[in-house]
């Protein structure tokens, strides 16, 4: 086999990498979930964003990614979320079709374990429909630790050989109901834990950065967000009311905002930009019409 190498992605790679991922997450899906006329919907077949080159803009930008090389070729590529130096998590691996079954995905395994030598604590999750996924990760010595009909989950100890954890890393430890009240957590990270009902409150969390996070029913009130990024969330039935976005203006950009509803607000200066506006309303009146009038208007005159 052609020797096989991991680089570092660039944003010049995204393009490619993504037909990639697409070809590979699609395939997937024809042979797990019965092809196009499926109505299954499996998030680790098919994952968010899998087919959107912007999401693997931010992906390069923000997590640790990997291009695949199989000599001078990029054949896949493979994404990992770390924290702290001891624990990673395997986001999403993905290698071209065409050549899988070739050693390929246990080869970019080792390497990826010899590249991060410090990380002793591996995770990541699969379809338990992907048969083949499930004999892979067992193979390459990780074991089952929560299974559902939608989700299996995996996690593989190493035994590095460094020196033991920190005295200020927890590990499988229960803190429930703890309060921390004029503590230093500057630079702390947080993985694979239960926060369910915490509450933060005057908390300095500039910098900070939430990733492959449930925030389903939270409160999130009396902040300031100014100059903050929210990327690739799902926001299905979140409400703001009486916020603030005055000063520098706020971008909404390849958003799907379908449905969504605008009540008293002040929006002067708002543009609208190539934007689709099918069934678009402004006090009960068709958007699409009245342009057409407009048009219609500017072209008699």
């Amino acid at each position: 086999m052609t020797q096989i190498k991991l680089l570092p992605a660039s944003i010049g790679d995204a393009e490619q990498l993504t037909a990639i991922m697409k070809r590979t997450f699609d395939e997937e899906a024809c042979r797990w979930l019965g092809g196009q006329e499926s109505h299954i919907v499996d998030y680790n077949i098919q994952p968010p964003g899998y087919d959107s080159v912007q999401t693997t803009r931010y992906m390069i930008e923000e997590l640790t990614y990997f291009k695949i090389m199989m000599g001078e070729k990029l054949v896949g590529g493979i994404i990992l979320t770390l924290t702290g130096s001891r624990f990673g998590r395997i986001d999403r691996i993905f290698i071209d079709p065409a050549l899988q079954g070739q050693g390929i995905g246990s080869e970019v395994i080792r390497l990826v374990e010899k590249a991060l030598p410090s990380v002793s604590t591996w995770d990541l999750e699969t379809s338990p429909r992907q048969k083949g996924n499930l004999h892979f990760y067992e193979k390459m010595g990780y074991e089952r630790t929560f299974e559902t009909e939608d989700e299996v989950c995996f996690i593989k100890r190493i035994d590095t050989g460094l020196a033991v954890a920190a005295e200020n890393e927890f590990e499988s430890c229960n803190l429930e109901s703890a309060t921390f009240y004029e503590s230093n957590l500057a630079n702390s990270a947080f993985s694979n834990s239960t926060l369910v009902g915490a509450h933060f409150s005057n908390i300095n969390l500039s910098g900070s950065k939430f990733q492959n996070i449930n925030f389903r029913d939270t409160l999130i009130a009396d902040l300031i967000l100014s100059g903050s990024r929210v990327k690739h969330v799902e926001m299905s039935g979140v409400v703001f009311s009486d916020t603030t976005i005055e000063g520098a203006p706020v971008s909404f950009e390849r958003c799907e905002l379908m449905g969504t509803r605008f009540n008293d607000c002040r929006m002067g200066d708002v543009e609208i930009n190539a934007c689709d506006i099918s069934g678009m309303k402004i006090d009960g009146v068709s958007v699409e019409e009245m342009l057409e009038v407009y048009r219609k208007v500017i072209q008699k005159g």
